[in-house]
């Protein structure tokens, strides 16, 4: 595909935007507003900007990466303006400054390139541990940075100056910092990693001290799951810890012993903590606790099943009735609008972009970059796996964000932040 045909595919998404936004005005009896225009023009901007940061600075990159993510956000933008417009207005801003924080990436790295990533590796990791514990911060206080308690968990952080006040979710920008350093570390120590074994009975396991990195992984994904309430980054950062280890080293062991700390983990939180209890109740019964924690899971299967196979249409079906619905489970009220049909083109969408974003880890020929384009890979495909298993009730919930689709400005940076950063690697597999 070439560049001028994902720009036309770039302005299709950003009139598949307006349009529907016009659909839920004419849906609720209102005339076609300015909002239209405005959507339209936001998305030319914000999208057509990053497609112009890569042809300046990534032009080698492959096409297919923002047309794919810019399909996911226009349609969860139609939704949230759906669900509610003062959402959508300030998820417009955050579009904007997703864009140029991505394309300010694209600049920063048009010399060095992802090297910069490796050389100061040690560096991202200790930044990864800072922003991981912000939330932990004191809620009060005269400090300017204070965590934020949110639906019982801690995992946002309140920016508040004289003139400028902001909340953020660090955890979002930990993901893509924490597989930039495992990338680095990996390709250095996958030799040692893979070879280093030890023979016990008639099995090949690895070395004891190897194991080492697996232990504090699991220990810091059980701290994140203690003090923050976090299921979903916790179990996030944990398995691409493991996925990265098994592609760095080709050793099926290390899948082994992660499911085993998994397994382990995973009851220990079951027993003793009652949010995850909550959640797995939510998940195994939530009719059976329809007024309490099975509320949202019910709601959202409703939702869903009422779409049935072309939906009740933009603007028509009842999304609003399902909690945190422009967060959570927009997922949920795209289905119930576009029913069946829609819900397989979303998830076929997804499924593109991660293969996309695996094929340029396949082609590249640099251990470091592969290991880091794979890392994004996954990163992106388990959370969508994740909410979309957890809407689906196939798993419990994990209290994440659909990537591109949900509402938030942290989750939307992050985003186009990774997409920034497969850009950049795609292009330096071709130079």
């Amino acid at each position: 595909m070439t560049r001028r045909a994902e720009s036309v595919l770039l302005g299709s998404s950003a009139a598949l935007a307006a349009f529907g936004v016009a659909l839920v005005e004419l849906s609720q009896g209102q005339h076609i507003s300015a909002e239209v225009g405005l959507t339209f023009f936001v998305f030319v901007a914000a999208f057509g900007g990053v497609h112009l940061a890569i042809r300046s600075w990534a032009n080698l990159a492959g096409t297919a990466l923002l047309p794919l993510a810019s399909i996911l956000t226009a349609t969860g933008f139609v939704e949230i303006y759906r669900l509610d417009p003062d959402l959508a207005s300030r998820q417009r801003w955050w579009l904007l400054i997703s864009a140029i924080l991505a394309s300010g990436l694209l600049f920063g790295l048009k010399k060095s390139g992802t090297d910069l990533v490796r050389r100061y590796r040690y560096l991202i990791l200790v930044s990864s541990v800072v922003l991981l514990l912000l939330p932990l911060l004191p809620t009060t206080g005269e400090f300017p940075i204070r965590g934020r308690l949110v639906n019982g968990s801690r995992l946002w952080v309140l920016l508040d100056l004289d003139f400028f006040s902001i909340q953020f979710q660090p955890g979002e920008i930990v993901k893509l910092l924490i597989v930039g350093f495992l990338a680095s570390f990996l390709a250095e120590r996958r030799v040692a990693l893979a070879m280093m074994t030890r023979r016990i009975g008639r099995w090949n396991v690895p070395e004891p001290r190897q194991l080492l990195p697996v232990v504090i992984a699991w220990l810091l994904s059980f701290v994140v799951l203690v003090y923050q309430r976090d299921l979903g980054a916790s179990l996030l950062l944990f398995a691409t810890f493991v996925a990265m280890l098994y592609m760095a080293t080709g050793r099926v062991a290390y899948l082994g012993v992660g499911a085993g700390f998994f397994a382990v983990g995973g009851t220990i939180a079951w027993r003793t903590f009652s949010h995850v209890q909550s959640r797995m109740e939510a998940w195994l019964a939530p009719f059976d606790h329809y007024d309490t924690t099975g509320y949202q899971i019910a709601q959202g299967l409703f939702a869903m099943g009422s779409g049935s196979l072309s939906g009740s249409g933009i603007g028509l079906g009842r999304p609003d009735l399902i909690p945190f619905a422009s967060t959570d489970f927009i997922f949920a009220a795209v289905v119930e609008e576009l029913g069946l049909a829609g819900s397989v083109v979303i998830m076929s969408v997804y499924a593109l972009l991660v293969a996309v974003s695996f094929g340029i880890a396949l082609r590249s020929r640099d251990i470091f970059r592969k290991l880091f384009a794979a890392g994004l890979a996954f990163t992106l495909g388990l959370q969508a796996f994740l909410i979309l298993a957890g809407v689906l009730r196939l798993l419990p919930l994990t209290g994440i964000t659909l990537p591109f689709m949900s509402y938030g400005g942290s989750s939307l940076i992050s985003n186009f932040l990774l997409v920034a950063m497969l850009a950049r690697i795609s292009h330096e597999e071709k130079v």
